[in-house]
């Protein structure tokens, strides 16, 4: 009997995956799973050679983004199982998680790169508590734009009550983050938060005031140094790039470098003369789109930007779809990838300040892979729930 059960029962579970599988954005998925494939081919490029030269493991990165990569997928599916209508609940726990970490830094945590951002675990794991901040802050706007538009009239725009709630959010994770200091993940913090302002339907007034009151407020910052050396040496050599070649613009000249060496099709990977010789610091992480310029070429590093381009459409297709909370949260995802990712390739193009932000998906890191697996798995389940 069990044997005439069976081939009836195989059917029915193969039709099952196939509804679960369609439940998810395919597309998605598949642009971010080419960038951590490319991310780990130029880690590795990045590397080998360095580590060649320490007598360590050529492999050794290669190895920990693969597990990096692998851990992200793992919270990715984790998160998109999770019902989007719980965001009101798990909300606030986000925000206060992520207010504990970055408190805990200036308790327990280490300098790395000039930023007091890290907290170093058993094993030499590194944990950076402001790339969880980003999603902690999205989700907390998220339940409250989306508790006034429960309460209020379809079509009414939020009030001055729920945007003075929405700066003090982002005002306690952004002046602990600008504490250590770390100003590209405030940037980030900032612009996500103008994503969520946005899909919110708050006046165009008000964020056009918002945006003064930020320039003003940043140029007050750098002449009370507010900012540190360092920081304001990246925004004099952004200016000028010949001010100090040898110095503070060392970086952003050897990246230059190796972009145009790349040509159209590139050196080829494992031979860009730049990324060999190790003259680009920080290039598994910050600078990493200088070695798919030198050794992919404009075709390898525009791809990069389509894949790109990619990912934010269908996160904007998701926002699109859903409603309530579970637009804001991907609304302000998609303009936390969006942000990031321009600001990433424009320093190493030399159009924007140097500022320390990974490139998503691509560059090495830990903590930066995890955050992200985890708002792409919110991504797919807010996609999730707009399907069903």
């Amino acid at each position: 009997m069990t044997g005439l059960v069976m081939p009836a029962r195989w059917p029915l579970r193969a039709l099952a995956d196939s509804r679960r599988l369609r439940s998810y954005d395919i597309v998605l998925l598949v642009a971010a799973l080419l960038l951590c494939l490319i991310g780990a081919l130029l880690v590795w490029s990045a590397t080998r050679t360095r580590m060649q030269l320490a007598d360590a493991n050529p492999q050794t990165y290669l190895a920990k983004h693969l597990l990096n990569t692998a851990l992200g997928a793992v919270l990715l599916f984790c998160a998109a199982r999770v019902d989007s209508r719980v965001l009101r609940l798990i909300g606030p726990l986000l925000y206060l998680a992520s207010i504990v970490g970055l408190l805990a830094v200036f308790v327990i945590g280490s300098t790395i790169n000039g930023a007091h951002a890290w907290i170093v675990v058993g094993g030499g794991f590194e944990v950076q508590p402001s790339e969880f901040a980003k999603l902690g802050l999205i989700a907390a706007l998220a339940v409250l734009f989306g508790q006034h538009s429960a309460r209020r009239a379809a079509g009414t725009p939020p009030g001055v009550r729920e945007l003075g709630l929405a700066l003090a959010l982002l005002a306690l994770p952004l002046v602990l983050i600008m504490l250590q200091p770390d100003l590209g993940s405030a940037l980030v913090l900032t612009a996500a938060t103008f994503g969520v302002l946005i899909a919110a339907g708050v006046r165009a007034r008000w964020l056009i005031g918002l945006m003064a009151l930020g320039v003003l407020a940043a140029v007050l910052a750098i002449q009370a140094g507010a900012l540190a050396d360092y920081q304001l040496a990246r925004f004099a050599a952004f200016t000028d790039p010949g001010r100090d070649p040898q110095g503070i613009a060392y970086n952003i000249n050897q990246a230059h470098i190796a972009i145009a060496h790349g040509g159209l099709f590139g050196q080829g990977l494992f031979r860009g003369a730049q990324t060999r010789g190790a003259f680009v610091p920080e290039q598994q992480t910050d600078f990493v789109y200088s070695v798919a310029g030198e050794e992919l070429g404009f075709a390898g590093a525009a791809l990069i930007i389509a894949l790109f381009a990619v990912l934010l459409w269908r996160g904007l297709r998701i926002a699109t779809a859903a409603t309530g909370s579970s637009r804001l949260v991907a609304a302000g995802i998609v303009c936390w990838l969006g942000f990031q990712a321009f600001q990433n390739m424009g320093m190493n193009l030399g159009l924007t300040p140097v500022t320390g932000l990974p490139l998503p998906f691509v560059s090495y890191g830990g903590s930066s892979m995890f955050a992200q697996g985890l708002a792409l798995g919110l991504l797919q389940a807010i996609h999730r729930r707009s399907a069903s």
